[in-house]
């Protein structure tokens, strides 16, 4: 699973997508077979990161015509109309031209998804504005859910049966 924050952390709210991989990185470490990486303002580079994942999950400031701070979370189609219907990211390469580039390729991941949030200023500075810093925290265990349902969609534990759908064992005497 790959973790890709984008963003350029020296222009406010353009950075979100850094600062949420960071809060990410702090507080919820342990998550199995994940990768975060640091995608700056994305490159084609970043492609073939892209392409060697099965699970793609995007942090990223987004245009959603909604106030500073408001959340969102695409997956899968969702995520790929959401990037096709409108210029959505600051980014000089889109993160659709790199979808493009891994459908292209046939290594399009099977799961992906976006969390973005609303951004209100892409003024020079390192901080976020308040509107949208507050939101990190709720970003980043947005994200952290989507992992742990394709973590469970992986590896789903055993012991999730109903009591009457675990089999009675016969202690022989």
């Amino acid at each position: 699973m790959l973790v890709l924050g984008i963003g350029n952390s020296l222009l406010r709210d353009e950075g979100i997508g850094i600062h949420v991989l960071n809060f990410m990185r702090k507080f919820f470490p342990l998550f199995p077979d994940v990768t975060y990486l640091d995608g700056g303002t994305l490159s084609f580079t970043l492609a073939s990161e892209i392409e060697e994942h099965e699970h793609l999950l995007v942090l990223d400031a987004v245009e959603l015509h909604a106030p500073p701070g408001t959340l969102c979370c695409y997956e899968d189609e969702e995520m790929d109309h959401f990037l096709g219907t409108a210029k959505h990211s600051a980014h000089e390469v889109g993160l659709l031209d790199l979808m493009d580039i891994a459908r292209l390729t046939g290594h399009l991941p099977k799961r992906r998804a976006l969390v973005g949030i609303q951004y209100q200023s892409f003024a020079w500075g390192e901080e976020p504005t308040l509107k949208v810093k507050h939101n990190i925290p709720l970003a980043g265990r947005l994200a952290a859910n989507v992992l742990q349902k394709w973590e469970f969609e992986a590896y789903p534990p055993c012991y999730l049966r109903t009591p009457h759908q675990v089999p009675k064992l016969e202690i022989a005497k």
